[in-house]
């Protein structure tokens, strides 16, 4: 028999996840990196840190049908630091952006239009332009991995 989780407590967690973002002193902060996702978010960040935007405070609205929209209005922006193709992002709350890097979760990238975790205007990231943070979202399987 297969373990499932109903639609109040898949929204439970995302609401849950949604607040560590919130979780320090200030707005959470999502990393974009260039190539693949390390083994997840308490490894160290692998490829070149692209990116470092702040988020809206609170980062995510609540979550409906198992799924916590990313705030996106105003559209989260920052400065990239180097030049390459994003690949994977890390979410941080505040106090953990500033320390050891180590975060909430790990996801994918990619551009509008495109089926990844997080949705930027582009993948393709040059030193010194403003890179945005378009969509992104919070999703609880009703079933966990491996039930």
């Amino acid at each position: 028999m297969a373990v499932r989780i109903s639609t109040a407590a898949r929204n439970a967690a995302a609401d849950a996840i949604a607040a560590l973002a919130d979780g320090g002193s200030g707005a959470g902060v999502i990393r974009i990196y260039t190539g693949s996702q390390p083994a997840g978010p308490g490894s160290a960040a692998t490829g070149t840190l692209l990116a470092t935007v702040t988020l809206n405070d609170p980062a995510f609205a609540a979550a409906s049908s198992a799924e916590a929209a990313l705030d996106v209005d105003p559209v989260p922006s920052g400065t990239a630091v180097a030049s390459g193709t994003a690949g994977w992002f890390r979410l941080l709350d505040s106090t953990e952006a500033g320390s050891t890097g180590l975060g909430i979760l790990d996801g994918s990238v990619t551009a509008t239009g495109g089926d990844g975790d997080l949705t930027l205007a582009t993948v393709t990231i040059t030193t010194g332009l403003t890179v945005e943070i378009t969509g992104g979202e919070l999703t609880m399987p009703a079933e966990p991995a491996g039930a």
